[in-house]
């Protein structure tokens, strides 16, 4: 595959995956699911318009650079607090539809990151690093999405470390 090719299938999936956000923001009874959903909803729409301006950058210079790709959404101590409030909301039979919406995010993000994983691994270094760096966003992308359904399931694990033992 191309570098070019390469940005083409990455937009997407990055179309895929907002999406998929989208349809799990307008289907959301609960206000904190919404709000989840419309951020990530946000973050991949952000991750579309950069691949489409990256793909002109290739297309005009051969080259492409990774400079201005950002993440609103970050492991940082708001993602512990913010997974907190949804577990909370969703308590009870009414968090299996939102779960349900959660694992179709993960099953997306999940094709999306192994996406990237891949032309990692088979690009020439000219498109490395741009996929280098939306491999480590989706892979932070799958963590919040599994911490947000462990979460609502009461799963009692939190970022994959089981939180009690029986």
């Amino acid at each position: 595959m191309t570098v070019e090719e390469a940005i083409q299938t990455a937009i997407a999936f990055e179309k895929k995956v907002r999406d998929a956000y989208r349809e799990a923001r307008d289907g959301a009874a609960e206000p904190s699911a919404r709000k989840f959903f419309a951020l990530m909803a946000e973050e991949e729409q952000d991750h579309v318009a950069y691949l489409e301006a990256k793909q002109a950058e290739w297309t005009e210079t051969g080259s492409v650079t990774t400079d201005g790709l950002a993440t609103a959404v970050c492991p940082c101590e708001d993602v512990e607090k913010k997974a907190a409030e949804l577990s909370a909301s969703l308590e009870g039979a009414g968090a299996a539809p939102e779960i349900d919406r959660l694992r179709k995010a993960l099953d997306v993000e999940t094709e999306a990151s192994a996406f990237y994983r891949d032309m990692v691994e088979k690009l020439p270094p000219a498109g490395r690093a741009l996929f280098a760096k939306f491999r480590d966003i989706e892979e932070g992308h799958l963590a919040l999405v599994q911490a947000e359904i462990n979460g609502a399931s009461n799963f009692g694990v939190w970022f994959d470390v089981q939180e009690f033992v029986l």
